[in-house]
């Protein structure tokens, strides 16, 4: 699904460039459960974006389901996005006055469903995660973790083939948090959808099939 290789990223600042990655090689295969980790500062950040297709390498190849993204246009990028990678954020990013329902479909505006179909794909995708009696309620009116689920479904209308969670369990008290973690864990079983999550919790760690550590911009374990 996604091969990183030899991938480095430099950005400017202040007219100085700063290595975030600094030679990274990684092969994510389709259904893979992946978790990486590391300190701050180590490049997870840096690489998620990569991952997700919000950013390019300075240098290296990085292919996304067969697509070198360095040869992509922007919006090639975007549509690369929208059919391929599934995002799960720690705050949630729903919109707060938006019902779930019209959360979940708010991605498939950009299929260019109409909006009957957008809401009926929503509806069962909210059944899927355990939240279709939430189907009409705001963001203000649920827990954090019926949110998070709320945020996984928007993540998962699309059917992407790579769910990226980015610290899906940061905001989240420890119940809720495992809770959410069995939800992410049996989609990927259930649907082959690759589930990569990135985390500084060596506990959330420790549940996936592949552990890969960052330091300083490089894999030292994986």
């Amino acid at each position: 699904m996604i091969e990183v290789e030899q991938v480095e990223r430099s950005y400017q600042l202040d007219g100085v460039s700063v290595a975030a990655l600094r030679g990274v090689s990684l092969t994510i295969a389709a259904g893979d459960y992946v978790a990486i980790i590391g300190p701050s500062g180590s490049g997870k950040s840096t690489l998620m974006h990569l991952l997700g297709a919000l950013d390019r390498p300075t240098s290296g190849r990085l292919l996304i389901d067969g697509r070198d993204v360095a040869t992509l246009t922007a919006p090639e990028m975007a549509k690369l996005r929208n059919e391929t990678i599934g995002f799960v954020f720690q705050s949630f990013h729903l919109l707060p006055r938006t019902t779930a329902l019209d959360n979940v479909a708010l991605p498939l505006v950009y299929r260019g469903l109409n909006a009957r179909d957008r809401r009926a794909k929503a509806a069962a995708t909210l059944d899927r995660v355990g939240l279709g009696h939430r189907k009409s309620h705001r963001p203000n009116q649920m827990s954090g973790g019926e949110q998070q689920r709320v945020a996984i479904a928007r993540a998962l209308v699309t059917e992407p083939k790579v769910l990226l969670a980015d610290e899906p369990t940061g905001n989240l008290d420890t119940k809720t948090g495992v809770a959410v973690l069995d939800l992410l864990e049996e989609l990927n079983r259930e649907s082959g959808v690759a589930l990569v999550i990135v985390t500084h919790d060596l506990d959330v760690a420790a549940r996936a099939r592949t552990k890969i550590t960052m330091r300083d911009g490089l894999v030292v374990t994986g």
